[in-house]
């Protein structure tokens, strides 16, 4: 199979992150995929220790964020919702952050902004 074709298992990856977070302060590690070089969508899978957080950002451009192990907090302004696995959910077009409420892995896709 051909790189542009190679597929990625997630599962593997997430494992392999998990014991990479642990030996991080920010109990976070993470792995951009590119559709296209240079292009403006990514996939970020990002994991996150229990009690760890991703402090508040800006929102880079148009993002959905699925949660594929564990549990999570995505707060934005005086909003928070809850995640668990195999939940989904938009990004708001605002300052936000995210907390591990255990042990979690999500899948960020972006389309980022244009300048």
């Amino acid at each position: 199979m051909s790189e542009a074709m190679s597929s990625v298992d997630l599962n593997e990856l997430i494992n392999e992150l998990l014991a990479a977070s642990g030996a991080t302060g920010s109990g976070r590690a993470t792995r951009v995929f590119r559709a296209v070089p240079g292009g403006q969508l990514s996939q970020v899978l990002l994991v996150l220790r229990d009690g760890r957080e991703l402090s508040e950002h800006e929102n880079p451009g148009e993002a959905l964020l699925h949660v594929l192990r564990g549990r999570v907090r995505l707060t934005a302004g005086d909003e928070r919702c809850d995640l668990s696995a195999n939940e989904h959910i938009v990004i708001p077009q605002q300052r936000h952050g995210l907390l591990a409420l255990e042990d979690a892995a999500v899948l960020l896709t972006v389309v980022g902004s244009r300048s």
